[in-house]
């Protein structure tokens, strides 16, 4: 069978590294879902994730040309409007800016003044 990046698939979890796990996609592919790849918070261990002989859904995020292994993730496939509702969220708790330079330059002169002739501050 042929897949494609972004394509979404079925695999079985066959083995488990520190760096990732190996998915049996079918009996020609194979493919590693990179630690990088299985959650958008910090992964100490791959076993909290997955575990051997489960089966998981992942996306496919490259095709190795060569060998024809996939590139697999997790969290492309989590990753949905949350990060552009934070975004929006940030935007919307900003208080917009009313202090600009002017105000600087208003005090400009009066700070250069107190820190040449300390002796004339009121």
């Amino acid at each position: 069978m042929s897949y494609q990046v972004g394509q979404i698939v079925y695999g079985t979890v066959t083995g488990i590294q520190p760096y990732g796990a190996f998915i049996h996609v079918d009996e020609h592919t194979n493919g590693l879902l990179h630690i990088s790849e299985i959650s958008e918070d910090f992964v100490r261990d791959v076993h909290y994730f997955v575990k051997i002989g489960e089966e998981v859904q992942v996306k496919i995020v490259d095709i190795d040309e060569t060998t024809g292994q996939l590139r697999l993730s997790l969290k492309a496939l989590r990753k949905s409007t949350v990060r552009k509702d934070r975004k929006h969220q940030r935007k919307d708790h900003l208080p917009p800016m009313v202090i600009g330079f002017r105000s600087l330059e208003s005090h400009m002169e009066g700070w250069i003044a107190e820190k040449y002739h300390p002796e004339s501050k009121e």
